[in-house]
């Protein structure tokens, strides 16, 4: 279940007739459990209380009593059974109060049974979601959003025709119509309370027959000012409603058929506070009910107000807030202050649902209350106006959606910072200004959208929701001031791209930047930014995939950025940005701000260890996004700190038939001889790490007669032959004279072999390398040093090593991805001394004496996040100790500084090789 599934399943609860018999397995029910689960809570003896309630292990115990409800909780929170079933929750009720306590958190909910509803997101855990408290300060939010979703779903079902993709646009539109009007009703915009409800109500009849001529009807009178409505006919119980303008109810007046169904959830809507929306997180939740692929996470498109200040602080409100504290109580500065913001253009160009300029209006806004405030002017009309704010969002509902929540945003601070009624008397009617334009960000001309200083706008428009350029032209209200660039792009990385978004990339690189077919999607917005700031001297900040400050990405496009002279003024490293889906582990992203004019001190944040961000102040920030010297990192073919090679597997280019499993091996029949001549043991990253046992036929050209004695051997060779006959690539079918060798040969078999994964869990503290017995044969999927020395090994699996890997090779999703290209050969190894190859060597033994001491646990049991065994844990300490010691002669603090130094140490050895020779 997600957030709003929750919501509707505890509302009903609430509402429903009180059983004290039932009540303890509807609340489980309506958290997702399962009947199958209930009835063996009921029936099949896993019911553990011994309160005479409903105890689940490992999550709640509910009981229902007669007399006081405190005394229960008292009751379940000192029973033996509560502790000794690791009991979560604990719930009381008696049908009229209810109370529950966290026993975690401690955190507790008093209330009555039917107010439950406004404390469901206290209980998400029981679900899954582990963001209960952010949703917390969302409840109405999420209540909206459920009650909308089942008012859509009701009228697509009744309406099929404006479901269809010819009518869906009409759909949208009315949906924001109807949000407007829930929101009028209940902050006085109309002229008596809960205007447009009660006329519902009252107007149209019970059996919904004339529903939608009643909201048809009250729609199009909003269109029209007061001297026109007389010869437009409007019904008298319609002419209360004020015009409205902004071209919010211009065009069509058209609206679904409702049923019976549909008109009741329409009533139940209207009775919610709509005073409580926040537009900046509902407008996320709101734009997923028209998504048919979004409608299965509805509610799951929470974006964190605290990440999104990740982006906007450093950009532009660190350095406001710094100069409202310098003015203190002087008018001079706090006027020119007051001005200055007034001044600010925020431009989304990935603007979704508009949480990134409704959160950026409202920072100002209260920034600039607070200056009115040291000025004794309380009250005054703002000076900054929404068309300050634009925006570029290609689905043109969450389009829509943004405008509504900047418009609804602007008058909550109204309210919140000058009164309600001076609120009321600026906000209607609408400005027709249409600052936000639903079209794809990377064909249209940001210029002509967010126009540079001195140039007026040509985006207005008679319908709020149409997207007409060319028309006569407007200018900003305060013109002249910063533009700052802002968002958060969409996530795609360049495999899963459609022709679609290739073509749109190579637009917006317009033949700048090679190899742009290997980028995400989101450098895109990069490239487009990046061209703007350096014609305009403005600064952009993007929240982006991480991959594109890894890997093969860095030297493909930060090249052609700073070439535009762009710099990174400040930066965080990566970090999750999580929704709410039932365990989602959110995607790996970093934020990045760009400019042609960066501020000396530049700010590069990452997380602590307790999970919050920590800022440090650096000279620069290189696209690594560590702080030291720009440099770029390219693959190279040799070592260029070592004369140890690292190379790729064995590739077979087999079909399998080369590759065997302990039972297939078996059914050869080989003689234990033949057997050694034929059979070695094969790893890839999957076989050394998960342990599992695999061989390949290993055929050397003077053992093919025994090979092809074996007729099960001799039916896979000629599959080999006829796969490899078949290939559309003249070296591949070239190779079919050779069925018995490998496509691609590079082991020598001699002596010990390191193996190196080419793909390892981000969750393990170490690279898992380790020594493969003479004889094995690595895969192409993971990498080796034949005849590897034990000192090679102690660094590759060093913290240090992982740092550097984690900075230059990328990734696949968020799993480490090696190369040895990029992460061995261009890897920093300060000149090692004979004390530090011998105390590396020890080192190593030591890590591989404690992996056979805890045999037959497999490398990914051992490294598994947080249960290493406590001497193997203690191994690789000892490592890290002689590791960071011989680099900089005590122990790293963290990554970062890890980063830092060797990104100097590379630095370093590109300069010396390119100084040239006496």
């Amino acid at each position: 279940m997600n957030a709003v599934e929750v919501e509707a399943a505890v509302s009903d609860l609430a509402v429903a007739e009180f059983d004290k018999d039932e009540f303890p397995y509807s609340f489980l029910r309506a958290f997702g459990n399962k009947e199958t689960t209930i009835n063996l809570l009921r029936n099949g003896g896993k019911n553990a209380s011994d309160c005479g309630g409903v105890l689940q292990v490992n999550n709640v115990h509910i009981a229902v009593t007669d007399g006081n409800v405190s005394q229960k909780l008292t009751e379940l929170r000192e029973s033996k059974k509560t502790k000794s079933k690791k009991s979560k929750f604990i719930v009381a009720t008696n049908g009229e109060d209810f109370e529950a306590e966290n026993l975690i958190s401690g955190d507790i909910v008093v209330c009555r049974l039917d107010e439950l509803p406004d404390h469901f997101a206290f209980f998400l855990p029981l679900a899954g979601i582990s963001a209960e408290r952010q949703l917390s300060e969302s409840i109405f939010d999420v209540r909206a959003t459920g009650r909308l979703n089942r008012l859509y779903v009701e009228l697509v079902k009744d309406n099929p025709d404006w479901a269809s993709s010819e009518r869906r646009h009409e759909m949208n539109h009315f949906v924001t119509r109807l949000i407007f009007c829930f929101f009028a009703d209940d902050t006085n915009l109309f002229s008596s309370p809960k205007l447009f409800a009660k006329t519902i109500e009252t107007m149209s009849a019970a059996d919904s027959s004339n529903t939608d001529f009643v909201i048809s009807e009250i729609f199009r009178t909003m269109n029209l000012p007061l001297e026109e409505r007389d010869e437009s006919n409007v019904p008298r119980w319609a002419r209360e409603f004020p015009y409205v303008n902004g071209g919010l109810f211009a065009g069509s007046c058209d609206v679904p058929k409702f049923s019976k169904v549909a008109r009741a959830h329409l009533v139940h809507i209207g009775n919610l506070d709509w005073t409580k929306i926040n537009p900046d997180i509902f407008g996320s939740m709101v734009q997923a009910i028209a998504d048919d692929s979004e409608r299965s996470d509805l509610g799951l498109h929470y974006t964190s107000v605290p990440n999104i200040l990740k982006v906007l602080n450093p950009l532009f409100l660190d350095t406001l807030r710094e100069e409202l504290i310098e003015a203190k109580y002087s008018r001079t500065k706090l006027v020119a202050l007051r001005e200055k913001i007034s001044r600010i253009r925020v431009f989304d160009p990935a603007c979704g649902s508009g949480n990134f300029l409704v959160i950026a209006y409202k920072q100002l806004r209260a920034l600039e209350a607070e200056i009115n405030e040291r000025l004794n002017e309380v009250g005054r009309k703002s000076e900054i106006p929404l068309t300050n704010f634009r925006g570029i969002e290609i689905r043109d509902f969450a389009a829509e959606v943004a405008r509504l929540a900047l418009i609804i945003a602007e008058y909550q601070c109204n309210e919140l910072f000058r009164d309600q009624s001076l609120a009321i008397a600026d906000f209607l009617p609408l400005s027709k200004e249409n600052w936000i334009i639903s079209g794809n960000a990377l064909t249209l001309d940001w210029e002509q959208i967010c126009p540079p200083l001195g140039v007026n706008s040509s985006v207005v428009s008679e319908d709020l929701f149409q997207s007409n350029f060319g028309q006569s032209e407007i200018p900003f209200a305060n013109d002249g001031g910063e533009i700052f660039i802002c968002g958060n792009p969409p996530y795609l990385g360049s495999t899963p791209q459609t022709e679609e978004h290739k073509n749109d990339l190579e637009r917006a690189f317009g033949g700048m930047v090679p190899k742009w077919k290997k980028l995400d999607y989101v450098t895109g917005w990069m490239y487009k930014a990046a061209l703007y700031c350096s014609k305009f001297r403005c600064t952009a900040a993007f929240v982006t995939t991480n991959s594109i400050f890894q890997g093969e990405q860095v030297p493909i496009l930060w090249p052609p950025l700073m070439k535009l002279g762009m710099k990174i003024s400040f930066a965080h490293q990566s970090f999750k940005w999580s929704n709410l889906a039932r365990n989602n582990a959110g995607v790996t992203v970093a934020i990045v701000g760009i400019s042609a004019i960066p501020p000396n001190d530049r700010k590069l944040y990452y997380l602590g260890d307790g999970g919050e961000s920590v800022q440090q102040v650096v000279d620069n920030i290189n696209p690594y996004l560590v702080a030291g010297v720009e440099v770029i990192v390219d693959p190279i073919g040799k070592p260029l700190f070592t004369d140890l090679e690292m190379n790729y597997g064995n590739k077979p280019t087999d079909d399998g038939n080369l590759l065997l499993s302990p039972n297939k091996v078996e059914d050869l029949g080989l003689s234990e001889d033949d057997r050694r001549t034929l059979i070695r043991p094969f790893y890839g990253a999957e076989e050394y790490i998960q342990g599992k046992r695999r061989f390949c036929l290993w055929i050397e050209d003077q053992h093919l007669e025994i090979a092809y004695s074996n007729p099960e051997i001799q039916r896979r060779l000629e599959s080999v032959k006829t796969m490899r006959s078949k290939s559309p690539k003249q070296a591949t079918r070239d190779l079919a004279r050779v069925p018995h060798q490998f496509g691609e040969i590079r082991f020598n078999g001699k002596g010990t072999t390191i193996i190196v994964p080419s793909v390892s869990s981000e969750n393990r503290d170490f690279l898992p390398a380790g020594i493969l017995p003479p004889g094995s044969v690595v895969s192409n999927l993971a990498f080796a040093i034949y005849d590897g020395p034990l000192w090679a090994l102690a660094l590759i699996v060093s913290r240090l090593h992982l740092a550097w890997i984690d900075a230059v090779c990328g990734k696949m999703k968020s799993d480490f991805r090696y190369s040895n290209t990029l992460g061995w050969n261009t890897f920093p190894i300060p000149t090692l001394s004979q004390k530090n190859y011998a105390d590396l060597t020890r080192s190593a033994e030591n890590i591989l004496l404690a992996r056979e001491e805890n045999f037959p646990m497999t490398i990914a049991q051992m490294y598994a996040a947080g249960s290493m065994p406590e001497n193997l844990a203690e191994a690789h300490e000892a490592n890290e100790e002689i590791v960071d010691r011989i680099y900089i002669g005590r122990r790293f603090r963290n990554d970062t500084e890890r980063r830092e130094k060797l990104f100097e140490m590379y630095s370093s050895k590109v300069k010396s090789m390119m100084r040239p020779s006496k």
